[in-house]
């Protein structure tokens, strides 16, 4: 059976994104799918990369440079448990969900720190190993989330912009930069001004793209895809 890494960030278990990360689980493990979860607030996750991140000496502790030092530590088997840990559920996955809540045209803080950490130098890319030759290369990635704004707000002509546009540093600049081939986005407009019949249209429309999500192909990873 397929592995799936859901990496979630909301601080409650009834929010909407709670209940989007439970359709996913529950719908994958119908498919007969293994499906994992990194509930980084329920885990207390340590979004800051700092020292601590690296085990026994430093490659160079005159001055410190995180990536540098991660990588080294990541080649000598020298990285934190926690670390070890979240690569492992990487390594294993076949899909990667990231479901949160858009904050400030961006991921929460606690995920934006999961990617510091877990998608180190050596791991996720090694230049010149990036992009479509990126070491996650075998794996399908798709952001699942939900925004303050309507739908109208985030077109060309709008005061937000495209909706594509805030997903380049996300989907092109992680994903794509580590070799994940990525899914269109699953966004779910201002889910906290509609009506509770309009949120569970949502969540069944999440639930019935899951049926058939891997007979997707995967977006065209160029710019034309987000600024065209």
């Amino acid at each position: 059976g397929r592995k799936v890494l859901i990496v979630y960030a909301h601080q409650e278990p009834k929010s909407f994104n709670g209940s989007l990360k439970n359709v996913a689980v529950e719908e994958l493990s119908k498919q007969g799918c293994s499906v994992t979860v990194s509930d980084l607030y329920a885990m207390q996750f340590e979004p800051r990369a700092t020292r601590n991140d690296i085990v026994g000496c430093l490659h160079n502790p005159e001055q410190f440079n995180y990536s540098v030092e991660t990588w080294e530590a990541y080649k000598r088997g020298g990285l934190s448990s926690d670390l070890v840990e979240e690569q492992k559920k990487v390594q294993e996955a076949d899909l990667l969900i990231f479901q949160f809540p858009m904050y400030w045209f961006s991921m929460p803080a606690i995920m934006k720190g999961w990617v510091d950490r877990v998608l180190v130098q050596g791991f996720a890319h090694e230049f010149p190993d990036c992009y479509d030759s990126g070491l996650l290369k075998n794996k399908l990635g798709l952001f699942s989330f939900t925004t303050g704004a309507p739908r109208e707000m985030y077109t060309k002509e709008s005061i937000d912009g495209d909706i594509r546009y805030l997903l380049w540093p996300m989907q092109h600049g992680i994903m794509h930069f580590c070799g994940v081939k990525v899914l269109a986005p699953h966004i779910c407009f201002a889910p906290e001004s509609v009506s509770e019949e309009q949120r569970k249209e949502m969540l069944t429309a999440w639930a019935q793209r899951l049926k058939t999500l891997w007979k997707e192909e995967p977006i065209n990873c160029s710019s034309e895809w987000y600024f065209k």
